[in-house]
């Protein structure tokens, strides 16, 4: 017999599913992570983090923003310099980062036991 998802249930789907719209996929969170520590220029965010490409470096920022946890700035003048940053909005990702960093830990460590 097939089972309906209950509301709560279901509001929790809707939920996670808005979540992972926004900040799903390989590269956001750690655009996110790359700027929190201190990198801020465009070249400077695609040597950090290691396989991006500059196409999509430049489309998961343009998201980033569009969302509201990245403020773009360009300073005027030779050369052009680009810089992005946090917005406030992204400090809400905090506790999510830290659980989901600490779980990224446990789970390298439990699949390397296991070997």
């Amino acid at each position: 017999m097939e089972e309906k998802c209950t509301n709560v249930c279901q509001n929790h789907l809707t939920a996670v599913g808005d979540a992972l719209y926004v900040i799903g996929g390989k590269w956001k969170l750690r655009i996110i992570i790359a700027l929190k520590d201190g990198h801020n220029r465009f070249n400077d965010l695609q040597r950090t983090i290691t396989g991006i490409s500059a196409k999509v470096l430049s489309t998961e920022l343009k998201d980033l923003e569009m969302n509201g946890f990245v403020k773009r700035t360009v300073h005027t003048g030779t050369p052009v310099i680009v810089e992005y940053e946090l917005t406030g909005y992204s400090d809400t990702l905090h506790e999510v980062l830290s659980a989901l960093g600490n779980w990224g830990t446990m789970h390298r460590e439990k699949i390397r036991a296991e070997r």
